[in-house]
């Protein structure tokens, strides 16, 4: 007996516990389940709005001079006299003197062409006078002998005139030459403008034709503009036929600091650069080193400069970034419960920064300016406050 209560009691104890166990199991609360939100993206949004739009072309090239001049010595001898501001970088006004060169012999050539005009001016007044004795010497033959012929012109010493008056007009151009000559001897400026490079001193000995110095000009500094062709349609290229100018902004950054200067383009070089399919313009600055003291910054020859050519007017348009539009024509518009859905959108042109679009939103709407990678319709986002 003793036996089967030791053997019966474990399994009594055992089955209770599963009882238990089943119960409690059965007691349990149900669990609850909330679906957890999608997380929703952080997003920058604007306003569309239309506004007034004036295309603009961009563009850039190098500063250089509309005038450029190679001086050559146009007489032979030895520089005697530089001017201080013959040198590189030197700033000089229209009629300085910037070179002479040894007169002696030139002046000497002067005085010989002078004697020579002094000879035949005697000549010619002797042969003149020589002249009027024969008229009157024929006359009086005439009176003495009524038969006798009309005189020949040798008789009144007419091509001994001739020649003594060819004479004097030879010596009086020899004399012109001998003068053209010592004035050559020297080098004014022919404008104001500045020295960029100095090829002669005092002490070098120069033929006529050689090489003195490179100079330009300082009343109007030009640019080249290479445009494009699909550019040139958002410009009214017609106005430089009709030698009207075109406005332009240049731009350069020296050291930390944009400048910009206001220029015009005056004119194109009429063809498409056939190894990169542009055409040029030429934009002119006027006073570009600020000799008038306007309080502008010197534009120097060969700056790297940036330009913003004024294009033609394109009415009513609304702007958005052009990262707005990555796929297509499509923009992403906000709705009232903070979800975004797609729009297609008529574009009529894409620049570095803007979209222009011309219809399919309407102002007021709101639109998302940040890039989504992976945008659905419908998807509820955040705004940046």
């Amino acid at each position: 007996m003793k036996r089967w209560a030791k053997i019966a009691l474990p399994i009594l104890i055992l089955g209770l516990s599963v009882v238990g166990a089943i119960a409690m199991f059965a007691a349990r609360p149900e669990p609850q389940f909330n679906a957890p939100e999608p997380p929703s993206l952080l997003v920058q949004v604007e306003t569309i709005s239309a506004q007034p739009i004036t295309y603009e072309v961009r563009s850039q090239g190098t500063v250089s001079p509309r005038t450029q001049t190679t001086m050559v010595a146009e007489a032979s001898g030895q520089i005697v006299e530089v001017s201080p501001s013959f040198v590189s970088g030197g700033f000089f006004s229209k009629g300085d003197v910037l070179i002479r060169i040894d007169p002696r012999n030139y002046a000497s050539a002067v005085k010989r062409a002078s004697a020579e005009v002094a000879k035949a001016a005697t000549q010619l007044q002797t042969e003149t006078a020589l002249a009027g004795y024969a008229a009157e010497d024929f006359e009086r033959l005439r009176r003495l002998n009524p038969d006798q012929g009309p005189a020949t012109e040798l008789a009144l010493r007419k091509p001994q005139l001739r020649q003594a008056m060819a004479e004097l007009q030879s010596a009086e151009a020899a004399l012109e030459k001998a003068q053209g000559d010592l004035d050559r001897t020297v080098i004014r400026a022919p404008y104001d403008g500045l020295v960029r490079e100095k090829l002669a001193d005092v002490g070098q000995y120069v033929n006529s034709g050689s090489q003195l110095g490179v100079t330009f000009a300082v009343d109007i500094a030009e640019v080249r503009l290479p445009v494009t062709q699909h550019d040139l349609q958002y410009l009214d290229i017609g106005k430089l036929r009709l030698n009207s100018p075109i406005e332009v902004e240049l731009t350069a950054e020296l050291g930390d600091t944009n400048f910009n200067w206001r220029g015009e383009v005056r004119r194109s070089e009429g063809v498409f650069d056939t190894t990169n399919r542009v055409l040029y313009l030429v934009a002119q600055i006027e006073d570009p080193y600020d000799l008038d003291g306007d309080g502008q910054a010197p534009l120097l020859m060969g700056t790297f400069v940036s330009a913003r050519i004024v294009g033609r007017y394109a009415g009513e348009l609304m702007l958005v970034p052009r990262h707005s539009l990555q796929r297509g024509n499509t923009l992403w518009m906000l709705d009232e419960e903070q979800r975004i859905y797609p729009r297609e959108v008529e574009v009529v042109r894409r620049d570095k920064d803007f979209v222009y679009i011309q219809s399919g939103v309407e102002g007021g709407e709101l639109y998302v300016v940040t890039p989504i990678d992976q945008p659905l319709p419908g998807m509820k986002v955040r705004l940046e406050s």
